[in-house]
């Protein structure tokens, strides 16, 4: 990775990590374990039924998990005209986005994996599921990083962005989820697959889609 890169890659973790007032990467890996922790009082003390079910309650809370900086992704640089300044210095949006893709994973998916261990005690899965999980977790994070990034490109600069953006990654996320949450299943070795597979088209086509819109955001 080149100097300028790695400088924009160090100033969004930075973003991303802290976030200031908005809790940074602490929020999202207290809000999935929130989730792990109520879902019991919902069902009940069931523990076969928490544990038939608890995986896809994880996969759930990564997806929720993965919005919640949604209207920190691209909005706030496009308003201060961050990427007018980087277009003139030479460094195309396809690269930013990839950029920012990798920053927002590594703010919140490696958490969200360690995070997933007391959630697993939590919703009552066993060591084997949980080895699923995590790999299922390393397979479709990127895939849900990549989602967002592209639906706030595209919804930066609408009134009320981040919301719109919200139910717009929810619908597109369901095969991530299906597969996810299929690799759980008996002889599910192949929702790994599927969901590896479905994460790398997302982070395929995340560059040119978010830079096309933020382009025409810009003009």
């Amino acid at each position: 990775m080149s100097g300028p890169l790695f400088t924009l890659l160090r100033r969004d973790l930075g973003l991303l990590l802290l976030g200031g007032r908005r809790g940074g990467a602490t929020l999202p890996v207290l809000f999935f374990l929130a989730v792990a922790m109520l879902y019991p009082f919902a069902v009940g003390p069931d523990a076969p039924l928490l544990a038939r079910t608890g995986g896809g309650v994880i996969w759930v809370a990564a997806l929720l998990a993965a919005i919640l900086p949604l209207d920190r992704l691209i909005e706030p640089d496009l308003e201060q005209g961050m990427f007018d300044q980087w277009a003139l210095r030479g460094i195309a949006e396809e690269l930013i986005v990839a950029v920012r893709m990798l920053a927002h994973w590594l703010s919140f998916g490696p958490p969200l994996m360690l995070a997933a261990v007391p959630a697993s005690a939590l919703v009552g899965i066993d060591g084997a599921t949980l080895r699923i999980v995590e790999l299922g977790l390393l397979a479709g994070t990127p895939g849900l990083a990549a989602l967002s990034v592209m639906v706030a490109a595209l919804t930066a600069g609408l009134r009320g962005g981040a919301a719109l953006g919200g139910l717009l990654v929810i619908p597109l996320a369901i095969p991530l989820l299906v597969f996810g949450a299929g690799s759980l299943a008996i002889g599910g070795e192949s929702g790994l697959a599927l969901t590896a597979a479905f994460s790398l088209v997302l982070l395929a086509i995340t560059p040119f889609a978010a830079g096309a819109a933020i382009r025409s955001a810009r003009s």
